[in-house]
This record gives C-alpha cells, structure tokens and sequence, in this order.
C-alpha cells in the first residue's frame, strides 16, 4: 500500500512510519499540518492516509477538517483517523458522502499490530473501521424517522459490530450465534434500510455501517 503519514508529533510520527515500512508499505508523504496533509493527497493520491485530529495550526480538529477537504479534491481518497480524541463534529463530514473508506481508532487502545495493519487495508478496500468509543460518540444524537430505529435490538447489535470492522465469523463468535444468523440478521438489516441487491454485498455493508454511523 501507498500511504501518507499526517502527525505533527514526529517521534509518533517516525515510529509510524517505520512500522508500515516493516510491513511492507510505501510511505508516499509524511507530514505534520492539515494544509501538508491535503496537498500530499492531492498530488500522491495514496491508497490510505493515517491522520491525526490535532495539528496545527488549531490544534483542535485540524486533521478531520484537512482530512474532509482532501476527499473533496480526490472523491472518496481512504483516510484511518488515528488520534487520543473523539471528535465527532468533522466525523460527520467524512462519512457524509457515503462512499466509504473512512476509519476512526484510538491510539490508546490499538493494542494489535496485526489489527492495526488490517483496519488499515480494510479501509484503503473501501471499507469502514471505528473504534466502539467513536461509535458511541456518533450514536448520541439520531435523527428523526431514522431507518435504523426500525432494526431491532440483535440487528442493532450486529450492525455495531460490522461498524467496528468485524468479519460475519468474528460476530457470531461474539454474539453467541451462528454464521447462518449473522447472515440473516445482516439480509434483514439489508431490506429495512432499503439497500439494493444491486449494489453487491460488500457495499450494501459499507452503506448500511455508514447510514448507521449517520443517524
């Protein structure tokens, strides 16, 4: 994987990038500021960027908001948000073009290399990886008439679950059911939010995590 770097601390920084080099990946850009992070997407167009919330020059949400224009210049570019915050206001921007794509982990609790570098492929393929904190976070305010208010409480569970970035096999595991259950549930999850067949079966997952991640 190509990927760019965003951290203005550059111990971090640096250990990040040599962890993905050990990996094999090819680290296209490594910079430390929201303005650096939207131009080395511009011109590397990565496979993946890892991004801080908090660079400069605000030190608040910078690195959402770097992170949302850069999909703005390159239409759907992957991002893993990897930060000591939950910040939920530039979240919403992200997910809001539902193309996907989009990922959000605590530094804290990444405790796996191994699961680190698969939430990062998960992502650069297009997928959905959020931490349970992050998740819960979005969850605090949900619209009205909201299509995931008709799941019920195991669809809710399952959903929450693929948001996180878990396999069918992983959530039956965790859930206590069947490969066959989890496949129902998610079929069932799949109809109340009205999401075409058309779509396959991998992106009716990712708009089904994402209309949930929205409500």
């Amino acid at each position: 994987m190509r990927v760019v770097v965003a951290d203005d601390a550059v111990l971090i920084r640096s250990g990040l990038v040599k962890l993905l080099e050990e990996f094999g990946c090819e680290v296209v850009a490594e910079v430390g500021d929201g303005d650096a992070l939207v131009e080395a997407v511009a011109e590397h167009r990565p496979d993946v960027s890892v991004v801080d919330v908090r660079m400069p020059p605000s030190f608040t949400d910078e690195g959402l908001r770097a992170a949302t224009r850069a999909r703005e210049l390159v239409p759907g570019a992957p991002v893993l948000i990897l930060s000591q915050y939950v910040e939920v206001s530039y979240a919403d921007d992200l997910l809001a073009d539902a193309r996907g794509a989009v990922g959000y982990l605590l530094k804290d609790r990444v405790i796996d290399v191994d699961d680190f570098m698969d939430s990062l492929k998960r992502v650069a393929g297009g997928g959905t990886v959020f931490d349970p904190e992050v998740v819960s976070q979005l969850m605090v305010r949900r619209r009205k008439n909201d299509p995931v208010a008709t799941l019920t409480p195991r669809e809710k569970e399952v959903l929450g679950l693929m948001a996180e970035g878990h396999s069918n096999k992983a959530i039956g595991k965790r859930l206590f059911i069947s490969d066959g259950a989890v496949e129902k549930h998610i079929r069932n999850i799949f109809t109340k939010l009205t999401l075409s067949s058309e779509d396959g079966d991998h992106h009716r997952r990712v708009k089904a995590v994402l209309a949930y991640l929205r409500s």
